[in-house]
């Protein structure tokens, strides 16, 4: 053990023990810094938590991309995707597409004698991959859906469910205007499951029932739908997949004719993935404060303890010791209180974090947050960087602070009371 850190950890010990002057300062600088620590992690860790749940939900309705016809008829109506040869060989050479899956929308009216409620449904087929909805259905269970024929079964929400007064196992009438005719068409149909996301933009709007159906009522072939919904192996390549079918020759127009354009999901729900990124300024605004509020607690601190160790610093430089190694000194001694705190910060704030985790002791309105408890995801590496930030910038400030105890005439630091 060197000499400066002997007399650092001296220093540290007498004031952790009985009281002195400089005791409270010590406790105060060691715990601004566990709360700065115990404050940042929470923060990074609900809002990486919100962006995965919020995002998570999102794509489950929409997948990562979708491709969509950019071509509209003499009515301004948006034809459909045919999904040809081409496009398929395309999407299964394309490198990091995990799957696609064809659909087909088209916009309806649930009545029941008492009310009625504008609905989308969504038509897909046995590809389509429900593993999202599985975590959220309250009752019921999902149909099977099929492209070559139809049970007229039907998924909605639970915000549907409520507002209709309909439960699992009745019969609904669903209402259909055939924008080029204008003729209405009804269709019956089972309420087979019910589902609820929180995630009230889309669940007071989106039913599921076959393809086969919604194709029909569409007077489309059978290979043609209102999209196709892609899921990647990795989301932040995302726009490579974008930029390669966009710039393929094969993908821009199909078989008749028609235009189709590919987007992220980010470029069709915008509003909430800038909800979303307005969370990220608000969480580096926070990192901001508390390591300012951290480094001026440790420089606050270490100004006090010097004082109250003038004497020692003044009988230190008259047995010939520098004023370098005496900021070592107490360089060493703000390290142990950062240390100190960093420590007790890191139990704190992940054990907060582990019991908000698995415990969702902190509950939310749906209705606003879109989920009913506050997330949590808890990034190691982050964590770890925010440590390191906060160890380099106590150092800084440690380095800057250690400057003024330079003495130059020891006699008179001696007699200091």
């Amino acid at each position: 053990m060197g000499f400066n850190f002997f007399i650092a950890k001296r220093i540290y010990s007498s004031n952790s023990g009985d009281f002195s002057f400089s005791r409270p300062s010590v406790m105060i600088a060691t715990a601004g810094i566990a709360v700065g620590i115990v404050v940042m992690i929470i923060s990074v860790s609900v809002v990486f938590g919100f962006k995965r749940e919020i995002s998570g939900k999102v794509i489950g309705f929409g997948s990562h991309i979708q491709i969509r016809s950019h071509t509209v008829d003499e009515n301004h109506i948006v034809l459909p995707v045919t999904t040809d040869d081409k496009l398929s060989k395309l999407l299964s050479k394309t490198p990091g597409i995990s799957y696609y899956q064809n659909y087909a929308a088209i916009p309806g009216l649930v009545k029941t004698d008492e009310d009625f409620c504008a609905i989308n449904i969504k038509g897909v087929g046995e590809e389509y991959d429900f593993t999202f909805f599985e975590k959220y259905i309250i009752k019921g269970r999902i149909p099977f859906f099929s492209s070559k024929s139809s049970k007229n079964q039907i998924l909605i929400s639970s915000s549907i469910a409520s507002e209709m007064k309909i439960d699992i196992g009745e019969a609904v009438y669903v209402y259909f205007i055939n924008e080029q005719s204008q003729k209405i068409r009804a269709r019956k149909f089972t309420v087979s499951g019910i589902y609820q996301t929180h995630l009230e933009e889309f669940d007071k709007l989106t039913c599921f029932t076959d393809i086969y159906t919604i194709r029909r009522l569409n007077n489309w072939d059978n290979n043609q739908s209102s999209g196709v919904e892609i899921m990647v192996e990795d989301i932040d390549k995302a726009d490579n997949i974008v930029n390669y079918l966009s710039q393929n020759s094969d993908f821009k127009i199909d078989d008749k004719g028609y235009e189709r354009g590919v987007y992220k999901i980010q470029d069709l729900s915008p509003h909430i993935f800038a909800w979303l990124d307005v969370l990220d300024m608000n969480v580096i605004m926070i990192l901001i404060l508390m390591l300012a509020i951290g480094g001026f607690t440790v420089m606050a601190g270490l100004l006090i303890v010097m004082l109250d160790r003038i004497q020692m610093i003044g009988i230190l430089r008259s047995l010939g010791t520098n004023n370098l190694t005496i900021r070592k000194i107490f360089s060493y001694f703000a390290i142990l209180i950062v240390g100190k705190g960093l420590l007790i910060g890191d139990i704190i704030g992940t054990g907060l974090c582990f019991i908000q985790k698995y415990g969702s002791i902190v509950k939310l309105n749906p209705s606003t947050y879109y989920i009913d408890s506050v997330p949590i995801e808890m990034n190691w590496l982050y964590i770890l960087l925010i440590n390191i930030g906060v160890l380099l910038i106590s150092s800084l400030v440690i380095f800057g602070s250690s400057f003024l105890m330079s003495i130059k005439a020891p006699s008179s630091t001696i007699r200091w009371e």
